[in-house]
Formats: C-alpha cells, structure tokens, sequence
C-alpha cells in the first residue's frame, strides 16, 4: 500500500513538473514531423548532411579520446585510448573527404546489420514460439527483405536511403511528441493525479 502511494506520489510530482510544458512538446513534435518531411522529400541531401554530421562527430569525438589518452598515458591502457582516437579520427575524416563513399559504407553497414538482425529476430521467435512469435518473425522476415533489396540496389540506394531512414525516424519522434504533449493537455495537475 505504502510502495503504492509512494508511486503515485512520484508520478504525480514527474507530471506536475512538465504539466505546464505541454506546449513546448507539442511545438517540437510537429517541427520534428515537418522536418522529416523535407527529409524524406530531399533525401539526397539529407543522406550527405547526415554523413558529413556523422564524421565531424567522429571527429570531436577523436579530439575528446586523444586529450583522454595524453590524460591517462601513464595506465596501461593508453595505447587502447590512443587507437580509439587515430581510428575515430581517421573514419571521420574520410566520411568528411569522401562522402558519397561514405554513404555507400554505411548503406552497407545498415544493410548487414538489417539482414544479420532479422534473420536471429525470426529464428529466435521460431525456436522460442512466445505469445505472438508471429509478428516477432514477420518483422525478422522485414527486416532481412529490406536488407536484400539495399544490398542488391547499391551504390544507388546509398544515395537516397540513409535520408528517408532519418526523415521516417524525425517524424514516429514527432508523432510520439505531439501525442505526449496532447497527453499531457488533458492530463490534471500533480496534486489532482495523486487524489484520483
């Protein structure tokens, strides 16, 4: 009873903190639609803005683990730190240098990953026949399809794929948002939650 109350409490208080910002999330849920839009609509562009942010990133992370490794470089595992380093900053550079090979790498990569994960997903719900293994199975079968037809489109599809993935990923984010924030509209205050 007493977990119980506590709970509730605690719901109440998380609710009554971000009861007044419902508008905010519901601004950043359909920026986020719209921005997957243009995604989706320039996914060319978006494919190469999205390879370029991935290697700075990689980059600032090479500078960030190299001032790590001098930090540390009395411990044994300095040497571990400095390859980290080299190899985050090399990887970032070529992304940077070489986009369009970039995106081909990681259409690649994405299509690998969809294959290898989809084809355990499906084999694993087959073996283990949980509630529903059909739909977990189903989803593994998806998964690899869409990591055949990449393989067998590429280098074409690297052009336009890695785009409409973050533009589909901006918008269920600004879908989830929007539905938060309209949650929360009609939601009462902490103290009114608690008393229900």
């Amino acid at each position: 009873m007493a977990t119980s109350n506590s709970l509730a409490g605690s719901i109440a208080a998380g609710l009554n903190e971000i009861h007044s910002s419902w508008g905010w999330f519901v601004a950043l849920g359909i920026a986020l639609i719209v921005l997957g839009g243009v995604c989706i609509v320039g996914d060319v562009t978006a494919t190469l803005a999205t390879v370029l942010a991935f290697g700075s990133l990689l980059i600032v992370g090479a500078v960030i683990a190299l001032i790590q490794a001098f930090r540390v470089s009395t411990w044994s595992g300095f040497f571990l730190y400095l390859l980290s380093a080299v190899l985050r900053g090399v990887t970032g550079y070529l992304l940077i240098r070489y986009p369009f090979t970039g995106e081909v790498s990681l259409t690649l990569v994405l299509a690998s990953f969809f294959i290898v994960g989809g084809v355990f997903r499906a084999v694993a719900a087959g073996t283990l026949r949980f509630p529903q293994w059909g739909w977990t199975t189903l989803s593994g079968v998806i998964s690899v399809a869409l990591g055949a037809y990449l393989l067998g489109q590429l280098p074409t599809a690297s052009l336009w794929f890695i785009g409409l993935a973050v533009g589909v990923d901006f918008i269920f984010d600004g879908v989830s948002l929007l539905a938060l924030g309209n949650a929360l509209r009609g939601v009462p205050t902490g103290r009114a939650f608690a008393k229900a």
